[in-house]
């Protein structure tokens, strides 16, 4: 049983993946709900303060190889520089809840990971994005719940 909730753990870790796909695997493999939304949450949640601190000057640092490596991640600080000035544009003060809500939608793409990447080149303090990051993942972690516990009963049935 730990060998399955060690698994949960490492899927919500992954990028892209996170919870979105860690709480639906631990309802095919038969582990209780809520025990796998905690083990799915905090397993999502530890990454977030490392891609806060680092992922930024990573890619900063990558800017200056030459080659592909060096075009990717000048690409995508320039995008992320971009659309976090869009971002802070349209949503002003409710940046906090734009990010919350962004992370918070069960969607690929749209998790911890990239929420937090997010919050680094919009340079919001670390506080709240740690804390923006938190809810959302909450709140899509209970939106999964939800819907996995409706799509394995039906199944199931």
């Amino acid at each position: 049983m730990l060998k399955k909730y060690l698994t949960v753990f490492l899927i919500s870790m992954v990028p892209i993946v996170e919870l979105r796909g860690a709480i639906p695997y631990s309802q095919a493999i038969g582990l209780p709900l809520l025990p796998s939304y905690i083990v799915a949450i905090i397993g999502n949640m530890i990454p977030v303060p490392f891609i806060y601190l680092f992922a930024r000057k990573v890619l900063e640092i990558g800017c200056s190889f030459p080659g592909v490596i060096g075009r990717f991640c000048d690409y995508c600080v320039d995008k992320g520089e971009r659309a976090g000035a869009k971002l802070q544009a349209k949503a002003g003060h409710g940046l906090f809840l734009a990010l919350m809500f962004f992370v918070g939608i069960p969607l690929p793409g749209t998790g911890a990971w990239t929420g937090t990447l997010a919050a680094s080149f919009l340079k919001m303090d670390f506080k709240s994005s740690v804390l923006a990051a938190m809810l959302g993942v909450l709140l899509a972690g209970i939106i999964m719940m939800a819907a996995s516990a409706g799509l394995f009963t039906l199944i199931r049935m």
